[in-house]
């Protein structure tokens, strides 16, 4: 639904560092800088813009799209060990879906800052051709004899 959106910072040289570092795991970094405004996102395109001045009066919740569960853990780590204080470890987060798993910090402007993958299995079990079940190539072999 969001193309993309800009966020005001106080230090954008502390900004870019820290987001370079606590975004890079999910695969995001900046792409793209005019002068103050500075574009984070994928090789494709930024969506999340950084500019400084005087930011909003009230903290934001921002979530990054994460593609693996390991990729969660990473941002928290990254985000942590660049500055920001803990809002939640990573973990599942049953109450919004069984899937939802997340991490949260707080970032150096005082923005809860989320990564989140929704897969429903680790990334590397996903990864993993399924082995089709006992009933399945049963099946498959019947329609492959009524194709004779």
């Amino acid at each position: 639904m969001i193309d993309h959106m800009t966020l005001t910072v106080s230090n954008l040289d502390r900004s870019i560092d820290f987001y370079n570092r606590a975004l890079g795991p999910l695969g995001y970094g900046v792409t793209m800088r005019f002068e103050d405004f500075v574009g984070i996102g994928t090789k494709r395109k930024p969506f999340f813009w950084i500019k400084p001045g005087p930011f909003p009066t009230q903290p934001m919740h921002i979530a990054f799209v994460a593609r693996s569960r390991g990729d969660v853990e990473k941002f928290h780590r990254e985000a942590l060990a660049a500055g920001a204080r803990d809002n939640g470890p990573p973990g599942l987060r049953p109450d919004y879906h069984p899937n939802y798993f997340g991490a949260f910090v707080i970032g150096p402007d005082g923005h809860n800052l989320e990564a989140v993958c929704h897969d429903p299995v680790p990334a590397a079990r996903s990864r993993k051709k399924a082995r089709p079940t006992r009933a399945r190539r049963s099946q498959a072999a019947s329609r492959r004899r009524r194709a004779r």
